[in-house]
């Protein structure tokens, strides 16, 4: 008779080589945050933006077995000092204050909530600050090593809410909050942002808007600006400010309808080489679901195929560190779906196949727009630069260098103007035989000087082949011909400057200096921002050459990107400015923001009593209430080309003109 078998515990027995390890709770390589505490906050008449958003989520995840791989996070609330790191302590009393709120209270307020587009309930707060807590907990989880990827299955979402407003469903931005806490406690300091939600995350990249050390990039719609929420800070050209120029991306969708072909294309030509060239740490998708198909506030087409490519493209940056953090998303069935297909990807399932896929034609367009106003400051994005090849670059001559010396002999032959001599090289090199000015400049009373670029080139090809130009049907139409022979007509004096930058080939780029000494031998003046070549330029030109004039009447008139140039030399010559000119023009196109000054109190109420704007009557500045009370006068034309828009508002720029110099001249009459 066979003695019995010894019985081996199971965890002492030899495992075969065929045979996988059993995940341990420490083993698990996703994590996720998830608490039903959060379905308190909701809305007695019903809304969009309803707590089964997140239950339908979790339940699709555990019917379809993802939960049992993935580890439970725990939750907490967000502290006061964390969200203080992002948002006021105004903001932060508002919200807490929200939970004494009676039936009556939000009955009364329900008007002021609703153009917030916010509803509120008692438990409000308590909500909002585990969804911001969870966040902050499932990106820490990521940073410190725990998990290699996480899903905050949180609600409310967060992306819309500012440093100092909660709006746009959004109470605390939780992905904004969990950010800046990750780089306090962590050695993660390089943060990407990727906000697929089908509206901008206007919250998040202000918190973020001067920072280098985060990328916020957003694909939304757009639509000039008439989508919530509305104005052009969700602009292709709204790219950050100070150090952080050029760390806020938009890819801003101009119309309904966009799918899986758009959303990729913009992913391999925007967002992925940005994303590689910037090198992230740690990435955090804001993954709103509401242009999924089937969301009827979003009415886009994006699949749960397309959700799946997309993060896993993502996935392949800062060694597979990434937090999904849910934001909108409004039908249950479309994001139930699309969180599961997200879900199974960082699981570590490969996304399924798609079949053929071609872009819209608006998406095309907007990707190649985007390229070329990124292109400004990410070198991966080259939106096919045509550049002379090597053999015929010793003899081969730009555009630009052509249009220059014609422009220079028609300013001499027409109206006797003069070029202006630079003595710094580095201004030399980018804009030589690009400043005259009238031979009368230093003796007349009266200045206009105009910033501007080249004119529109029109150009009619002889194939689509070789893009080889039809040199007898194209043409250079000239905006400034009409204003300089107004100024010549009325004895002004003018000073032109045209702000396009000498362009370096890509192969070469150099850094452009911005130091220079003035006149005074005072210290070297630093420019606030390395590419702002045509703030450069005018400053200078301020230093050595209007101050030193005889005009008592000044105007400074920008037409398209010479509006920036003209801002930035007010802004840095504040003082000066406001004592000697008595009036600003800014002629801006559809999709350019005109500019105000920031900081100075004196400085920003003397540009709103001294200057007008004129802009389409489409442009998206009619949505933003706080950018109409910056300016002025803000003339609308029923004219959306820059280039045609001047020559219609011509007439008011002339009047304008006249009437600024006649009171000025009034004024030092009666001075005298």
């Amino acid at each position: 008779m066979a003695s019995p078998a010894t019985h081996v515990p199971a965890a002492s027995r030899p495992r075969a080589t065929s045979v996988p390890a059993t995940l341990r709770e420490h083993s698990y390589l996703v994590g996720y945050v998830y608490s039903s505490k959060m379905m308190a906050h909701s809305c007695v008449h019903g809304h969009c933006e309803q707590p089964e958003r997140i239950s339908r989520i979790f339940d699709i995840l555990k019917e379809n077995h993802c939960l049992e791989k993935m580890k439970k996070l725990p939750i907490r609330r967000v502290l006061r000092e964390e969200a203080l790191l992002v948002h006021s302590q105004a903001l932060w009393d508002k919200v807490l204050a929200l939970h004494s709120l009676t039936e009556q209270d939000i009955a009364d307020s329900e008007a002021y909530y609703n153009d917030l587009s916010l509803y509120v309930h008692p438990s409000t707060p308590y909500a909002a600050q585990l969804s911001a807590g969870g966040v902050i907990e499932a990106a820490l989880s990521v940073a410190r090593g725990e998990v290699k990827k996480s899903f905050a299955i949180v609600r409310p979402p967060g992306h819309h809410a500012e440093p100092d407003e909660h709006m746009g469903f959004c109470f605390f931005n939780n992905v904004s909050i969990a950010a800046k806490v990750v780089q306090l406690r962590t050695a993660v300091k390089r943060i990407l942002i990727l906000d697929w939600d089908v509206h901008h995350g206007n919250g998040t990249q202000r918190a973020f808007y001067d920072d280098p050390s985060v990328l916020y990039i957003s694909l939304h719609r757009y639509e000039g600006g008439n989508f919530y929420p509305n104005g052009p800070f969700g602009s292709m050209t709204s790219c950050g400010e100070g150090p952080g120029l050029g760390y806020s991306v938009n890819i801003p969708w101009p119309e309904k309808g966009m799918g899986d072909a758009d959303y990729i294309l913009a992913f391999q030509k925007i967002v992925m080489p940005i994303a590689l060239e910037f090198s992230p740490d740690l990435v955090i998708i804001s993954a709103g679901f509401d242009a999924a198909e089937g969301d009827d506030l979003g009415e886009c087409h994006v699949s749960p195929a397309g959700y799946a490519h997309m993060t896993h493209m993502l996935s392949s940056l800062a060694g597979g560190k990434l937090v999904v953090a849910l934001e909108g998303g409004y039908c249950l069935d479309a994001i139930a779906a699309s969180a599961l297909a997200v879900t199974r990807i960082i699981l570590g399932k490969m996304p399924p196949q798609l079949p053929p896929l071609t872009a819209s034609e608006a998406a095309t367009e907007t990707i190649w727009q985007v390229a070329m106003e990124q292109s400004k400051y990410w070198k991966n994005v080259d939106p096919k630069a045509s550049e002379p090849i090597e053999e015929v670059e010793p003899i081969a001559i730009s555009l630009p260098e052509l249009l220059k010396a014609h422009r220079q002999d028609y300013l001499f032959r027409e109206h006797g103007m003069l070029e202006v001599p630079l003595m710094s090289q580095a201004l030399i090199e980018r804009f030589s035989a690009q400043v005259a000015c009238t031979s009368d400049i230093m003796e007349n009373d009266s200045l206009v000087v105009f910033a501007h670029e080249f004119g529109n080139l029109a150009v009619e090809l002889d194939s689509v082949v070789t893009c080889n130009v039809r040199q007898e049907h194209s043409y250079l139409i000239d905006c400034s011909k009409s204003l300089l022979a107004w100024a010549n007509a009325e004895g002004y004096a003018v000073l032109d400057v045209n702000v396009f930058p000498k362009p370096y080939a890509k192969s070469k780029v150099r850094p452009f200096a911005l130091t220079y000494s003035n006149t005074d031998d005072d210290a070297p003046v630093q420019l606030k921002h390395t590419e702002d070549y045509g703030g450069a330029v005018m400053v200078y030109l301020w230093d050595n050459y209007i101050q030193l004039t005889a005009a008592r009447q000044l105007i400074l008139v920008g037409h398209g990107p010479g509006c920036a140039a003209i801002m930035s030399l007010i802004q840095q010559r504040a003082a000066s400015v406001m004592k000697t000119v008595q009036g600003v023009v800014q002629v801006v196109g559809l999709h350019n923001i005109p500019a105000t000054p920031r900081d100075a109190p004196a400085l920003r109420q003397w540009y709103f009593e001294n200057s007008i704007v004129v802009v389409p009557t489409t442009h998206p500045i009619f949505h933003d209430s706080k950018a109409l009370k910056k300016h002025g006068s803000i003339f609308r034309m029923d004219e959306e080309k820059p280039i045609k828009l001047i020559i219609k508002a011509m007439p008011g720029i002339q009047s304008f003109i006249k009437e600024k110099f006649s009171a000025a001249a009034g004024t030092d009459a009666n001075t005298r």
